[in-house]
């Protein structure tokens, strides 16, 4: 006998699909931190992650597993110029989680609501309300205060963590403009995103000198049991991660997927104070990320209110 309803079904999916992702947004964050702490070639990291995305998706294909379409040259044609921003805007993330504690990098992140809106300023975009521009304001500042007490500055850290939000915003902007993505699966998606990316990740690690002494000392990392185990888990939350994302955009919206996001940053910038060190406590850092947090939050709240304002769309009979 089949309790649920269907409405109760679609809000069970919505919520857990929403859930799974801050979660293991969360979870990848520290897992890349814990790695990179000990092993310091992410491009390697990055393509390894990729490698076992796409392995997986064809396999499991192959398998029966799922239902996913094999691959098309026209869909990748498409969706390249996109899933080139995506990469790197991961590469870079990873790359400035070597330089940068846990809770600015998050600070920094969250600059792309702003970064989006002077890309839409300068599109011809339909000027966003008043909370919106405020919000996003308050969180800029917040970053800029929390910096001036970060006395772990790492200059090339934080300047991958902007250029990571640069790629990003040209990712979102580049899909809302083009709709690449529109009707594709999440596992479709990510097969796309992760299969393009190799020749250009291992392009990559050749040009800059990664490989393969990379791969090398990850063979003598893999001797430490504790930094095996982490290396895995980072490969499988990679995964897991890229899908729980695409799915939760899929099956709620994008907007979901940005609260959430938020939301999971409130979690991280706490507890990257006590887990994996690198912060120096002080009163000026610690009241930037505060208000930084809180522009992050409004922000969320002002685009659900922007969205709940908009009236129906009418449908043909």
């Amino acid at each position: 006998m089949d309790i649920l309803g269907d409405s109760d079904k679609n809000s069970y999916r919505s919520l857990s699909a929403a859930v799974s992702y801050g979660i293991a947004s969360m979870a990848m964050v520290f897992l890349n931190k814990a790695v990179l702490m000990q092993y310091s070639h992410s491009m390697t990291l990055l393509t390894l992650q990729q490698l076992a995305t796409t392995l997986l998706i064809h396999f499991g294909r192959s398998m029966g597993y799922t239902k996913s379409k094999g691959l098309d040259m026209q869909t990748a044609k498409r969706i390249l110029p996109v899933s080139l921003f995506y990469n790197a805007n991961v590469a870079f993330a990873l790359a400035s989680l070597k330089g940068v504690n846990i809770p600015m990098y998050i600070a920094i992140k969250r600059l792309t609501p702003l970064a989006v809106l002077i890309a839409g300023f300068f599109s011809g975009k339909a000027r966003p309300t008043t909370q919106v521009i405020l919000s996003v304001l308050l969180t800029a500042a917040g970053v800029l205060v929390a910096a001036l007490g970060d006395f772990s500055f790492d200059l090339i850290g934080y300047s991958m963590a902007f250029t990571s939000v640069f790629f990003q915003t040209m990712y979102l902007v580049l899909v809302e403009k083009s709709g690449a993505e529109d009707g594709l699966t999440s596992i479709e998606i990510m097969f796309y995103n992760s299969f393009l990316s190799l020749p250009f990740l291992l392009f990559l690690i050749i040009a800059t000198g990664e490989f393969p002494d990379s791969l090398s000392l990850l063979f003598a990392k893999s001797n430490s049991f504790s930094f095996l185990v982490i290396f895995l888990l980072s490969l499988v939350i990679g995964i897991v991660l890229n899908f729980t994302m695409f799915l939760c955009t899929i099956v709620n919206s994008a907007l979901t997927t940005t609260i959430v996001g938020v939301l999971k940053g409130v979690g991280s910038t706490t507890l990257g104070f006590v887990i994996l060190g690198g912060v120096e406590v002080h009163a000026l850092n610690v009241t930037g990320l505060v208000i930084n947090t809180a522009g992050g939050v409004w922000y969320s709240y002002a685009k659900y209110q922007q969205k709940k304002s908009k009236p129906p769309k009418l449908t043909s009979t």
